[in-house]
């Protein structure tokens, strides 16, 4: 497979990660790192032998794909600007701060006929591969994401930046449009909301009750699913699987027993599956696991709940 010349735009947190799985995949060559913080980007760039940049419009037309991680309120001019000059572009979540702003990325990147991609990492999570493998269909859904207070993130509120996670997972799992939605949430440490839940009732029937945190004092990432036949229970954090069905045996007269199923997914690098999976859509021409629609998708259920929260 040829080399795509790649560049990662922001290198904080996140983006040095980026940066670091372009550097080591044999068919990325990392070309530059860009961040306003000059220092930083000579940092990143040095350990990962590419040149630094202060100005990411420095790079315009000259890489062939991009990886944007910098805070959501930049991601629509830089990643237009890199579309408008066919650079393929992986973007951040939430892909933008409006459904305007998406639908324009989508739709120049379907002109110039590249490949854009939204950084929704939990899809590339062994647990929720695993899960493919044992969905039926979803008639209740309840989620937990809790996690400790931290800076990074906080430009937008909860359900952006955490909640978001699993709205775009319970979007591809219930294939049905939303029919409602009931959200309450509240700021606690910042001037934006903390902590929020919401349930989204879909026309299909289906219910998924969905709570973000972003000021508890211990993490937890966990999905659980209920269909007609089974339970399913993802661990994020510990990458488990485990499946409850009915099973052939009786617990009690004619109430069957259930058989349970534990699976302990091998650990995985999800950034680097993420970022695998760009390049090789870039190479070969297919859809990104996470598509420009799917990002927009995810960002328009978001905001209806965030809407209700103001």
């Amino acid at each position: 497979m040829p080399e795509i010349q790649t560049a990662v735009i922001g290198v904080g947190h996140l983006g040095k990660f980026h940066a670091q799985k372009f550097f080591q995949l044999q068919n990325s060559a990392l070309t530059a790192v860009a961040d306003k913080d000059y220092g930083k980007a000579q940092e990143i760039a040095a350990a990962t032998s590419c040149t630094a940049v202060a100005d990411y419009r420095e790079l315009l037309g000259q890489v062939d794909a991009v990886s944007i991680a910098v805070p959501t309120d930049l991601h629509f001019e830089i990643a237009q600007d890199f579309l408008c000059h066919k650079s393929h572009v992986l973007v951040e979540k939430p892909m933008t701060a409006s459904l305007e702003q998406a639908d324009t990325l989508i739709a120049l990147a379907r002109e110039h006929g590249r490949v854009l991609q939204v950084g929704h990492l939990e899809r590339f999570n062994p647990a929720i591969v695993a899960l493919e493998e044992q969905l039926g269909e979803a008639r209740f859904i309840e989620c937990h994401r809790l996690s400790p207070y931290k800076i990074r993130g906080t430009e937008v509120n909860v359900v952006l930046d955490l909640m978001i996670h699993d709205i775009d997972i319970i979007l591809e799992i219930v294939d049905s449009e939303v029919d409602r939605i009931d959200a309450k949430g509240t700021p606690v440490l910042s001037d934006d909301i903390d902590i929020a839940n919401a349930r989204i009732t879909f026309k299909n029937g289906c219910v998924a009750n969905v709570t973000a945190s972003r000021v508890s004092t211990t993490t937890d990432r966990k999905m659980r699913i209920f269909q007609n036949d089974a339970y399913l229970s993802v661990d994020f954090q510990n990458h488990e699987l485990a499946v409850y069905r009915k099973g052939e045996q009786e617990m009690y007269p004619g109430v069957p027993n259930i058989d349970v199923q534990k699976i302990r997914c091998e650990e995985n690098d999800a950034l680097l599956a993420e970022i695998e999976n760009f390049l090789g859509c870039i190479a070969n021409g297919a859809s990104p696991k996470v598509s420009g629609l799917d990002g927009k998708r995810a960002l328009q259920t978001a905001i209806l709940i965030s809407e209700q929260l103001t």
